[in-house]
């Protein structure tokens, strides 16, 4: 089996068997993400996602996890997932859960029966990329959805009963919209009351003029403290029910996990202890990565 590269996961996918259902992107059009600027989504041919399957199952049978790539496996028509999940159950005897990131528009545009569907059928945590809070932020960065669509498509996937992590991005609004695109952000994360809540730290590379440019003339990334501080007001306010916080990506300056209904107050001690000595506690720059 060969990958179409470039490939990518969750971080807590890090022990799972990736299989590309899908290449690419639906959407492809956000501005802070380079991922898959270079592939143009299609869904893959099942005949060729069976053989690489297949593949997987004869070499690695003890497998207990699969993430579905690229961006967007959601996006594939229901009766499609079904057959997928079908296959990867009767193939791996050791199965436990099946993972893909999710596309706001694409939980929307599936019925509730079919999403009741996806689930029993094996389908776990989705992977819902919410970014931010703020409507104006969204519009920016063209995310595709607005806030209202986005909380509709998280209650969506969780009322069809999957565990969903949600991920923003951190330092997305610059230092000009900071308050308002952290504030925002968490009252939609407590509205939402996902499973997960992970924080991801834009790192932009070789797009981040033709970002900085494309926000205006007066964005400015925040440096580390100031994201700092966003991580801060999103642990400070997120108002959720047994919602584990986590900043474990690469691209983060400080790692940080909890219960935010039992571990607030412990992070945010941590995270006061790191703004008051950052050159100690924050991971330096040539340690993080996409």
């Amino acid at each position: 089996m060969e990958y179409d590269m470039p490939l990518y996961r969750p971080p807590s996918e890090a022990y799972s068997l990736i299989l590309q259902a899908t290449l690419g992107c639906s959407h492809n059009r956000c501005r802070f993400c380079g991922m898959y600027k270079m592939k143009q989504f299609r869904v893959r041919k099942h005949e060729d996602f069976e053989k690489d399957a297949l593949e997987c199952a004869r070499l690695a049978p003890q497998t207990t996890r699969i993430f579905l790539a690229d961006g967007d496996a959601m996006a594939i028509r229901t009766e499609r997932i079904l057959k997928i999940l079908k296959l990867l159950y009767d193939i791996f005897p050791k199965l436990e859960r099946v993972t893909a990131y999710a596309n706001p528009s694409n939980l929307l545009i599936k019925s509730m029966d079919d999403l009741k569907a996806i689930r029993a059928a094996g389908m776990d945590i989705l992977y819902l990329g919410v970014e931010s809070g703020n409507d104006e932020v969204l519009a920016k960065v063209d995310k595709g959805a607005s806030r209202a669509e986005i909380l509709d498509a998280g209650h969506k996937a969780l009322d069809a009963g999957f565990p969903l992590s949600v991920t923003v991005l951190l330092g997305l609004g610059g230092r000009e919209m900071s308050e308002a695109h952290i504030a925002d952000t968490a009252s939609l994360c407590s509205e939402m009351n996902p499973t997960y809540v992970s924080a991801l730290t834009l790192m932009l590379g070789p797009f981040e003029d033709y970002f900085c440019k494309s926000m205006g003339p007066d964005f400015a990334l925040p440096d580390k403290v100031g994201v700092l501080r966003e991580v801060r007001g999103l642990v400070e306010n997120l108002n959720t029910t047994d919602c584990v916080f986590r900043t474990n990506h690469a691209s983060n300056y400080l790692p940080l996990k909890g219960v935010l209904s039992r571990d607030r107050d412990k992070l945010l001690e941590v995270i006061d202890r790191a703004l008051e000595n950052p050159e100690r506690y924050l991971r330096p720059e040539f340690l993080r990565a996409l």
